[in-house]
Order: C-alpha cells, then structure tokens, then sequence
C-alpha cells in the first residue's frame, strides 16, 4: 500500500507477517557479505526467531590485527587460549564449534572494521578470507553461516 502526502511517501507492506520476518529469506545459508542495508538489531532477533546463534563484534577501537582479532575473541567467547591469529580465528570458527556438538546455524556481524596502517586493506580481506573459509565448512555441514561487516 502507498500512502502520499504532501511532504512524503510512505510504503506500508501488506504481506503477511510470517513473510515480512524472514528477513534474511534472499541471503544465502553461507555467505560473507556487506551489511549494506541490513541493521544490526533486525538481524539479531531473525537469528533468535531462526534459534540460530547471533554473534556480534564492533571494532571500531581496534587499529592492529592483534585488537581486531581480541576483540572477535572476546565478544564470540573463544577459549582464553585463543592465538589472536588468522590461523586460531579460523579454528575457533569450525573445529570448536563443530566438536560442540550440532548447531543450528550462525548470524555473525562484524561492525566497523578499522582502516589503519597495522590493519590495512590486505588484513582485512585475510579476515574476510578466514571467515568464508568457515562459510564453506559449514556450508559442507548443511549449517547456516551468514556474516555481515562494515569497515570504518
């Protein structure tokens, strides 16, 4: 339905409810992709209608590889023990979580990721390649993974 008025446009949607929550019905089980339009709030409680787990990291504190990496660790509660390294990341995304037993899928946002120096463009798309690496793991598992990120 569209409603004008002389200052705006509004679109009220009249699709059933059930349709209007499946938010992420047009995003692939496994994917590592710009938040772009997507709000953090609206992805977390599909995520938690999903029964999936929503995991959540901003860092726009961090200006090195290593406070990206510590960052990451804190906010998806890796083991203490966790390299601040791609290699650990990668094993914190697949085998610590698949030896957990079954899941039920994941919603992970990356907010902010800085553009610094110590944490340059190459760092970045190395993040970003450990995070579809755990895409294509758990794609293999028939397990929804589902990253978003946005850079500073």
């Amino acid at each position: 339905m569209r409603i004008e008025s002389p200052h705006s446009i509004i679109e009220i949607s009249t699709a059933p409810a059930e349709e209007q929550m499946n938010l992420l019905k047009t995003v692939p089980l496994n994917v590592v992709q710009s938040i772009r339009a997507f709000r953090v709030g609206d992805l977390q409680e599909e995520a938690a209608r999903l029964g999936q787990h929503f995991l959540y990291a901003y860092c726009a504190e961090a200006t090195t590889k290593q406070q990206v990496l510590a960052i990451i660790a804190d906010a998806f509660h890796f083991p203490k023990h966790f390299g601040k390294n791609f290699d650990a990341l990668g094993d914190c995304l697949t085998d610590l979580a698949y030896k957990a037993g079954p899941q039920p899928g994941f919603v992970v946002v990356i907010e902010q990721l800085p553009n610094t120096p110590k944490f340059d463009k190459e760092a970045r798309e190395t993040l970003l390649d450990v995070f579809r690496d755990g895409a294509d793991f758990w794609a293999d598992k028939k397990v929804a993974f589902r990253v978003f990120y946005s850079f500073q």
